[in-house]
């Protein structure tokens, strides 16, 4: 069956000499890998370019239901990028993002919520001018309503406690140890009221910043299985100072 949709690269690494392995959040079908010969000359179809992190595609391939690699036809970037691969710090971000969605997405079916969401936020990061540096932590947070694990804010207070393992507040320590003291758990509802029109009004350090990523990765891998280390983390951990 022979399949259109618009897809969003997260992950590739080379297999062999002359092929490519492809992870995509396609709108259509959620999650699919795929694999891809790399052309020879500037005449190929499927340009080693075109798979770069986050880049926004419109592909064509032959739909195996049997799960698999699937073979893509053709492709072409759907909405190229005017910032993002030439800025330095942006980049940095693209790469972190990728990675995270690269495990936060492993199980993900069609959601097209989330894949407009997606969209949306690579878009708004490449057009920013400006005052990005708490996108990573607005991005990842608001990212988990999609996926079905949103904080719930209801009886947050500056005394209360924060449940990682239901995500909720709560104004007893929990039996278990994943929880947050209220110190910590005061940053959970305060990056809550933060979104991409507000969020540089929101001042922190580099260690205030890297501090509530740290505490976002750690509620994720308490709901998404096998979410690992990233990889990009230290990377952005030296920006923003």
């Amino acid at each position: 069956m022979l399949i259109k949709t618009r897809a969003i690269v997260l992950h590739t690494f080379k297999y062999g000499d002359a092929k490519l392995v492809i992870e995509l959040l396609t709108e259509k079908f959620g999650r699919l890998s795929f694999m891809s010969r790399i052309p020879k000359t500037a005449k190929g179809k499927l340009k080693k370019q075109f798979f770069q992190p986050l880049t926004l595609l419109e592909i064509e391939f032959d739909m195996r239901q049997r799960g698999g690699l699937q073979t893509m036809r053709d492709a072409r970037i759907a909405l190229p990028f005017v910032s993002i691969p030439f800025e330095p710090v942006k980049l940095s971000l693209s790469l972190f993002v990728a990675e995270f969605l690269y495990y936060a997405t492993r199980s993900e079916q069609e959601n097209t919520p989330l894949f407009n969401y997606l969209i949306n936020c690579i878009e708004w990061l490449d057009n920013s001018c400006g005052a990005f540096a708490n996108f990573h932590l607005v991005f990842t947070l608001r990212l988990s309503r999609f996926l079905g694990f949103y904080p719930n804010l209801e009886a947050s207070a500056a005394t209360a406690y924060f449940d990682l393992r239901n995500g909720c507040f709560t104004a007893t320590m929990p039996s278990h140890a994943d929880f947050l003291l209220p110190s910590e758990a005061a940053r959970i509802g305060l990056l809550m009221r933060m979104n991409f029109d507000t969020m540089h009004l929101f001042r922190m350090s580099r260690h205030e910043r890297n501090r509530c990523i740290e505490l976002i990765l750690m509620f994720y891998q308490l709901h998404v299985p096998g979410f690992p280390e990233l990889k990009s983390l230290g990377v952005l951990r030296e920006l923003f100072a």
